[in-house]
């Protein structure tokens, strides 16, 4: 296969199978509880990255595990209650334009806390980004429904771990075998995920119920290929193509989760996916040196 057209394929699936995770939670949620879905999801992953747990369990140094648990933690085990526990309020869809947050709150915190250093083009990214998630908070009514402003909040808070985890690994885990550090950072919060199940009754529930059989499995999918199989290749992709290129898949994602939406007849408005388009260029004006740079690094290697 070429590798452009493989870099591309994988892309494109990603950005599928991401923006898929969103309809899944709230598929889920019909007949299970946010912790069963979240737990389930965790597990799942866990589970499914055992293999690769094992033979990359003795590349982390033993001083790094602390480090390795936390990444669990902040990259998985939270933001995967916090997206479930406001998926009872809010649409997929929104939670998927929520989550390009991301980025912005990536670099943030690296200016923060990791002493990364800004420019104004970024700055002005990331202005643009929050007033794109003002326009959408105001979409939906704006502050009046106290419940919908927690839903967000919940949302909003998950991106920050997630921000918390790529500076926290990118500062601490450099040079770390990195499927090692997600398959043993997922089965970690495995451990964690699975004592949640049996102290909330999960497993005295009627296994046998078509509702429940149906949650159990958009669930299990969920961690399956959304966490698990969707984490290998994401790695993958950032092995063949690069940080940058990898990293775009965060425009697709929630384009893909409005599909959904749309699909299951969501309350998806205009104004919803015009402050979706504001966040998205906040974010790219946030990037735009780092993909410039990387396309002229790309261009003098292909001419040595």
């Amino acid at each position: 296969m070429n590798t452009k057209f493989g870099n591309w394929f994988l892309f494109i699936l990603l950005s599928f199978i991401w923006g898929s995770s969103f309809i899944l939670m709230k598929l889920g949620l019909e007949h299970l509880s946010s912790y069963h879905v979240a737990s389930i999801r965790i597990l799942v992953a866990g589970l499914t990255l055992l293999p690769f747990a094992f033979r990359h369990f003795k590349d982390i140094p033993k001083q790094k595990f602390g480090v390795v648990f936390l990444s669990g933690l902040f990259g998985n085990l939270i933001p995967a209650y916090l997206f479930c526990k406001a998926e009872m309020g809010v649409s997929s869809a929104l939670a998927g334009m929520l989550n390009s947050l991301t980025p912005i709150f990536t670099l943030i915190l690296g200016v923060a806390f990791f002493q990364q250093k800004t420019s104004r083009m970024q700055q002005l990214g990331i202005g643009i980004a929050f007033l794109g998630s003002l326009l959408l908070l105001l979409s939906r009514g704006g502050v009046e429904g106290q419940q919908n402003l927690i839903d967000i909040s919940l949302i909003i808070i998950a991106t920050v771990f997630y921000g918390i985890n790529v500076n926290m690994v990118g500062r601490y885990l450099k040079g770390i075998n990195i499927y090692g550090v997600a398959s043993v950072s997922l089965l970690c919060s495995g451990f964690i995920a699975l004592l949640v199940l049996i102290f909330t009754g999960f497993f005295s529930l009627q296994f046998n119920d078509s509702g429940f059989l149906k949650a159990a499995g958009y669930t299990s999918l969920l961690g399956f290929v959304c966490t698990g199989i969707a984490t290998v290749g994401y790695y993958q992709l950032i092995k063949n193509a690069g940080v940058i290129f990898a990293a775009m898949v965060t425009y697709c994602i929630p384009v893909m989760a409005i599909v959904w939406g749309l699909f299951y007849h969501e309350d998806i408005t205009k104004p919803e996916i015009g402050s979706l388009f504001v966040i998205l260029l906040g974010v790219y004006i946030t990037n735009a040196e780092k993909i410039r740079n990387n396309y002229r690094e790309r261009k003098i290697r292909k001419t040595l």
